[in-house]
């Protein structure tokens, strides 16, 4: 496996990423400050994406090990053009999330570029297949590098990362958890346009609960670009 330079969590920073990407810069990624109902009106609409980042802990390890036997016996169906991946290069989670977010949102719409390419040829691919096609990616590689350097702290690529990123989406009127490290998407029922956002805070607020003496949790949202 090979190994990026972790991305930052930094809105203007990945937002500068996405339109790197090709992504049209009607959209652009901002902080979600609050999960409480009232805050989460304050974010810009529509809302295309939520993407979380939270700290791999001891107790999120046990929960992803029992979810990840209760799929293998019965990992439900999910549409086919759902575009789902594996991380396969350590500390790309970032841009898996990304991708993940982007891909699934066809009302996002990309320009000529490193995405669409990517997307194209990795349609036809399994979710393996495609994680291996994004290490081998050296324009994803660089362009991920690049972003990754201008992060306000400096990072290293040997250093050991406890966070991870992963994101949310309503596909077809259901809230989908997509994450490189598990094995399938996970289902979280039914959604839509309008409670999207209250739906998938609701997922991250479980995450919270899980480890309540954290608070390395970070919530970000695609959503249309603010003038």
């Amino acid at each position: 496996m090979s190994t990026w330079l972790p991305l930052e969590s930094n809105p203007d920073v990945l937002t500068k990423y996405i339109h790197k990407l090709g992504v049209s810069k009607e959209w652009s990624l901002t902080d979600v400050v609050g999960l409480d109902p009232e805050m989460l009106e304050w974010i810009p609409q529509p809302v295309k994406a939520i993407i979380l980042l939270f700290p791999i802990s001891e107790t999120y390890e046990k929960h992803r090990a029992e979810e990840h036997e209760s799929l293998m016996s019965d990992p439900g169906s999910y549409p086919e053009d759902l575009f789902y991946m594996r991380q396969l290069t350590s500390n790309a989670c970032g841009t898996v999330a990304l991708i993940h977010s982007v891909a699934n949102c066809k009302s996002i719409s990309l320009s000529d570029g490193i995405l669409k390419n990517f997307l194209e040829n990795a349609k036809n691919l399994t979710p393996e297949e495609r994680g291996k096609a994004l290490e081998n990616d050296k324009s994803f590689t660089e362009g991920h590098h690049e972003l990754a350097k201008e992060g306000q702290t400096v990072a290293n690529p040997e250093e050991k990362v406890n966070h991870h990123f992963i994101a949310f989406v309503n596909k077809d009127g259901t809230l989908y958890e997509l994450d490189g490290r598990k094995h399938f998407p996970i289902n979280h029922g039914a959604t839509s346009e309008e409670s999207f956002v209250q739906d998938a805070a609701n997922v991250c607020r479980k995450f919270m609960a899980r480890d309540p003496d954290e608070l390395r949790f970070t919530v970000m949202a695609i959503t249309a670009t603010q003038e």
